[in-house]
């Protein structure tokens, strides 16, 4: 078995041996080349197009008030515009001031703040309970109140003296024409 070894070992030096001493192969190589190229290039850049984003707007941040926040906006290529307001809710500052009377032992002064509006009005005139007419109650309020209609609570569509329609008008007009830029 030794002699197995030993054979093995010089043959693995011999052939070693051999492996070193050959020369390592070089190459040398020297390339110039050049590309030339003609064509044209289109360039499309997708971006989002411009926006005018609305004001969050609302009343009293989850407090309890009678307010409405609007709010809104209109982009065009050139031009946004973005606007927000709040509005007064004056049913609901009745409803609230009506509560706080009656809370505070007012019964009179309570109805009579509901008696504003014409809904209530008119339901109480038809009940037979007609609201308070400075200070008079009763039968002798419901005939105060037939001499006097002037001061009887209107309806909005009579109050109302056309201001608003002509202001959505020109709002209208002036989305338009900013729709058309």
């Amino acid at each position: 078995m030794n002699i197995k070894l030993a054979f093995s070992l010089i043959a693995l030096s011999i052939i070693s041996l051999e492996t070193y001493a050959l020369d390592p192969i070089v190459t040398d190589s020297t390339t110039k080349s050049s590309v030339h190229t003609t064509g044209s290039i289109t360039t499309t850049i997708k971006s989002p197009p411009p926006s005018a984003i609305s004001p969050s707007l609302s009343g009293g941040n989850g407090n309890d008030q009678c307010i409405v926040g609007v709010s809104g906006s209109v982009q065009t290529q050139i031009l946004g515009i973005s606007m927000g307001s709040t509005i007064r809710d004056m049913n609901c500052e009745r409803l609230k001031n009506s509560k706080t009377l009656f809370d505070m032992g007012m019964k009179v002064a309570a109805v009579s703040v509901l008696c504003q509006d014409v809904r209530v009005f008119d339901a109480m005139m038809m009940a037979g309970t007609p609201c308070p007419y400075h200070g008079i109650i009763g039968t002798d309020a419901r005939i105060a109140w037939q001499n006097d209609e002037e001061n009887r609570p209107k309806t909005e569509e009579e109050d109302d003296d056309g201001s608003n329609a002509i202001l959505g008008g020109i709002g209208a007009s002036a989305l338009g024409f900013l729709l058309l830029l």
